[in-house]
């Protein structure tokens, strides 16, 4: 079989490339499998593992949800900050992971009067890839924002004026500090999803049921 061909009796499952795949391989390896190409040194989108009924797909973390949802892929793993923004339509999401740990906050200038700007009710303007995420959350506060949509680089908006704040996911705040910016308000916890397309758990429940099981015994040795 090549790459090209999906096996209906394969299992697929959908990860990203970077720390949630690292995270991700000792809870593989808990459930038996060994994935046997890195991707960050394969060109390959689809990898081999140590069991030739289950293959991995790489892709956008972004993307996960939507290959699960439409059947691509069987099952996979997306960050909570990912989910929220796709909606989570057509998923089954059993396990909290307990991996690649993170949180959601609003960032601005150092020396931006960020509480005094909300206390005012005053119109900011939000630069960020979570869009339903930040709409939500300075509605609650009664706050209008101008929401500007990027994919990468955020930090840069505030710098050269495209927006007072930016709403992203931070791990040890590093890049914010070296580019003058301070973190001044957490939105939320982040870790990661095992999500599953709801038709395979139903046909291929006998196959998945296993790798399911072992996934929730290792993640409860994880904690964020």
């Amino acid at each position: 079989m090549n790459d090209t061909t999906r096996d209906s009796s394969q299992l697929i499952l959908a990860l990203s490339k970077g720390r949630i795949f690292e995270d991700t391989l000792p809870l593989l390896a808990a459930a038996g499998i060994e994935v046997l190409e890195n991707p960050e040194t394969s060109r390959k989108l689809i990898l081999a593992t140590n069991d030739p009924g289950i293959r991995v797909l790489i892709v956008r973390a972004t993307d996960v949800p939507t290959y699960v949802q439409h059947g691509a892929a069987d099952f996979g793993v997306a960050g909570k900050d990912v989910l929220l923004e796709h909606g989570g339509e057509g998923l089954y999401q059993p396990i909290d992971l307990q991996i690649a740990c993170c949180r959601m906050s609003v960032a601005v200038n150092a020396g931006f009067d960020y509480d005094n700007a909300v206390r005012q009710g005053a119109r900011l303007r939000v630069a960020t890839k979570f869009v339903h995420t930040a709409r939500e959350h300075f509605a609650k506060k009664g706050v209008h924002v101008d929401l500007i949509k990027l994919y990468g680089s955020m930090e840069l908006a505030p710098l050269v004026g495209l927006s007072d704040a930016i709403v992203d996911v931070v791990s040890t705040g590093g890049t914010l500090r070296a580019n003058n910016l301070v973190e001044v308000e957490k939105i939320m916890e982040i870790s990661s999803r095992l999500v599953v397309n709801q038709a395979a758990l139903k046909l291929k429940r006998a196959r998945l049921q296993p790798i399911l099981d072992a996934f929730e015994r290792a993640s409860k040795q994880q904690q964020c």
